[in-house]
Parts: structure tokens; C-alpha cells; sequence
């Protein structure tokens, strides 16, 4: 009886040392910054502005469940955006804020045609900052960082 005791006691002694081991190493690790500083850490009018959106651009009959789908995923894109100010771009508000609003809004318009509203420098600094960087181990198939 005392030896079973002994034993567990000893292999729950290694699991806690296994546990502070990966506390240790999981420390010295890089922040993960691809959320900027978190959807949290926005302001709140930023917060509440991101849900009003996230409930409204997503009425298509195909899609009214994909903001609750890939909620934490829009939450870190758009912290990242708010964060990194979109790499500086100026803002096109003024200049397209209806059209694109009609266009967002439209079970008609396809993503295609919101594409071609972006500038030449907005498609580079997307494509260079959207997280979509392929992970993947050696005999497994592809997955890209970030992918729900």
C-alpha cells in the first residue's frame, strides 16, 4: 500500500514538474502580436462599433451565422487593424463610405466587386498583414495560422 502511495505521490511530483516546465518555456516565448493588442484592450466605442458592424454586415441568407462562427477570428483582424492603423493608409471614408456601405449591405453584390473598391496600397498592406501564413508539420496536411 505505501509503495502505490509512494508511486503516485512520485508521478504526480513529475506531472507538476512537467507542468512548470512548460509555464517556463511557454514564458520565454514571443508575445503572439497578430491581434495587435487584443480585441479586449480596444477602446469600448471601437468594441461597440466592430459588434454593431459584425451584426449587420452579415445578413446574406448563406452567412448570418459566420460572425458568431469566426467571431474570435474577425475580433483579432479587426483589433490588428485598429491597433496597427492599418499601416498608416489614409482613410477613404469620405470618399467611398456610401458606396461601399450599399455594396457590404447587398445580397447581390458578390466579394469580388468590394475587393475592387480597395486601393493598390490597401490590397498590398492586406496581403502582407492578413495572418495567413501555411503551418504545417512534416506528412499532415496544410493549414494556414489563424485558420478556424
Amino acid at each position: 500500500m505505501k509503495s502505490a502511495l509512494l508511486a503516485a505521490a512520485l508521478a504526480l511530483a513529475l506531472r507538476v514538474g512537467d507542468c512548470a516546465s512548460l509555464r517556463s518555456r511557454r514564458a520565454g516565448q514571443e508575445p503572439d502580436t497578430s491581434c495587435g493588442k487584443g480585441f479586449d484592450n480596444l477602446v469600448q466605442c471601437s468594441q461597440d462599433y466592430y459588434r454593431t458592424a459584425a451584426v449587420e454586415l452579415w445578413t446574406h441568407p448563406s452567412h448570418v451565422s459566420d460572425n458568431a462562427t469566426f467571431e474570435a477570428e474577425f475580433e483579432c483582424w479587426f483589433a490588428s487593424m485598429c491597433t496597427t492603423k492599418c499601416g498608416g493608409l489614409p482613410s477613404k471614408a469620405d470618399s467611398r463610405k456610401k458606396e461601399l456601405t450599399q455594396k457590404c449591405l447587398s445580397v447581390q453584390v458578390d466579394w469580388l466587386k468590394i475587393w475592387n473598391m480597395f486601393s493598390e496600397e490597401e490590397v498590398k498592406w492586406f496581403k502582407k498583414n492578413y495572418p495567413s501564413n501555411e503551418v504545417q508539420e512534416e506528412g499532415e496536411s496544410a493549414v494556414h495560422y489563424k485558420q478556424a
